[in-house]
């Protein structure tokens, strides 16, 4: 019981029973732990199904409405530190990153001496397919952006394809991580670094999602825009010091 991949859902019927089977058909002792934030197509249904035959290594917490993507993670990494995994993977449903992918992440950390390990669009080898040249621009404007701002040594700190030691989340106050959208993916990162880790980045291909809609929203930009200010500004204020579990 060593790697867990984290996969936040919301009306993913149409891709989780694929992604479920293509993590496990890596057959490297993945497990994998759905986040389902009560989707009303029935995605809970369908995974809830699927743990007869994956007894021992699919799990499920179903939560009630939608409650953002940064609050399903943190639940998920409070769960994997729970259940004693050492290596805890985030990772979208919709086939964005490719499954295979996950063996490179947990090398780079397992093997290479990463704390934290990115899918990297943005780095030598790394690309995007299949985007729209608007989404393209925007993300790639992000990544500038955000480095422009905050320092960070990373040039893809908006990725969503993660993989972090246990080490890491013990030490990083998850109840203090406050964006929920865009910017919680640069706010762990940050944080990460911050508190010395090291973050290594691994080229992948990201493709658009072929199945299901994104749930990209303005909401979720503006987040990502002011945030990353308010991450930096605050950052100037406060002490970085490593947590230390069950000090409370």
């Amino acid at each position: 019981m060593e790697k867990l991949v984290i996969i936040p859902t919301y009306n993913e019927k149409d891709n989780i029973r694929n992604i479920i089977d293509a993590v496990f058909a890596l057959r490297q002792n993945f497990h994998i732990l759905i986040v389902d934030d009560g989707s009303p197509d029935g995605t809970g249904n369908i995974v809830r199904n699927l743990q007869q035959s994956h007894s021992g290594e699919l799990f499920l917490v179903e939560r009630s409405g939608k409650q953002g993507l940064g609050t399903a993670y943190i639940h998920g990494f409070k769960w994997a530190l729970e259940k004693g995994y050492q290596y805890i993977f985030e990772m979208d449903a919709d086939f964005s990153h490719s499954p295979a992918d996950l063996n490179r992440l947990y090398d780079a950390c397992a093997k290479e001496g990463g704390d934290v390990s990115v899918g990297s669009r943005y780095v030598k080898g790394g690309k995007t397919e299949n985007w729209p040249w608007d989404r393209a621009v925007l993300s790639y404007g992000a990544s500038v952006y955000v480095r422009f701002v905050t320092w960070i040594r990373v040039k893809d700190a908006t990725a969503g394809f993660v993989c972090y030691k246990r080490q890491v989340l013990e030490a990083i106050n998850l109840d203090a991580i406050r964006f929920v959208g865009y910017a919680f993916q640069i706010e762990m990162k940050f944080t990460a670094w911050k508190l010395g880790f090291k973050i290594k980045e691994v080229p992948i291909t990201f493709k658009d999602r072929k199945e299901g809609y994104s749930k990209m929203s303005k909401g979720i930009i503006k987040e990502g825009v002011l945030g990353v200010l308010k991450i930096q500004w605050e950052s100037l204020f406060r002490k970085y010091e490593r947590r230390v579990r069950n000090s409370e």
